[in-house]
């Protein structure tokens, strides 16, 4: 499993990530497909993501995680954030409170999803957080294991070919436990 990576931006790097697998993989697919989607359901905003494709119209962001007001990266990832010049209106953020559970996660999973379908990609990239869950040790979120069974079956019913690139989650005992549910959905959606 590589390093997460949307923390890491153009010109900056930061939370552990140093390369944006993310931004290389929409990038790549880019070259293949007029327009791609990038969607980040990680427990902290993807700020490098949105910071590199910001004021691009062909790579669609949507990011759902803990406000930043009081949380990782804090100053990037608020609803008012949508994107500049031909990026305006392609970049889509669903902050949540601190502490939100399962269900109001996924709710938010498939507003952000409604929105990424209006922009009709041609292949979408999905960065995974494993660190939604109750006892990851930054504990932001309070997502079950039973949970990510639903996460990766609301995933896996995007149209266009998909890429999943691991981002943040922390050793825990449920670590394992929670990529396999999530894949579990995933495959059986």
């Amino acid at each position: 499993m590589p390093p997460p990576g949307h923390h890491a931006g153009p010109d900056n790097a930061g939370g552990f990530c140093l390369i944006n697998n993310a931004a290389l993989a929409a990038s790549v697919l880019r070259e293949k497909v007029s327009k791609v989607a990038i969607i980040d359901v990680d427990l902290h905003h993807g700020n490098g993501t949105q910071d590199i494709f910001y004021t691009r119209g062909d790579i669609w962001t949507g990011s759902v995680h803990v406000d930043p007001t009081d949380f990782y990266p804090f100053f990037w990832g608020g609803a008012d954030e949508t994107g500049t010049g031909e990026g305006k209106g392609a970049n889509v953020n669903l902050p949540l409170p601190l502490g939100s559970d399962g269900e109001t996660y996924l709710d938010a999973v498939a507003t952000l999803i409604e929105q990424l379908n209006h922009f009709q990609p041609e292949a979408v990239v999905v960065s995974l957080g494993l660190d939604i869950h109750k006892d990851d040790p930054l504990a932001g979120l309070s997502v079950e294991t039973e949970e990510f069974v639903a996460l990766g079956e609301q995933l896996s019913a995007l149209s266009p070919p998909t890429v999943v690139i691991q981002e943040g989650g922390y050793p825990t005992e449920h670590l394992s436990a929670n990529l396999t549910a999530f894949m579990r959905g995933y495959l059986r959606g």
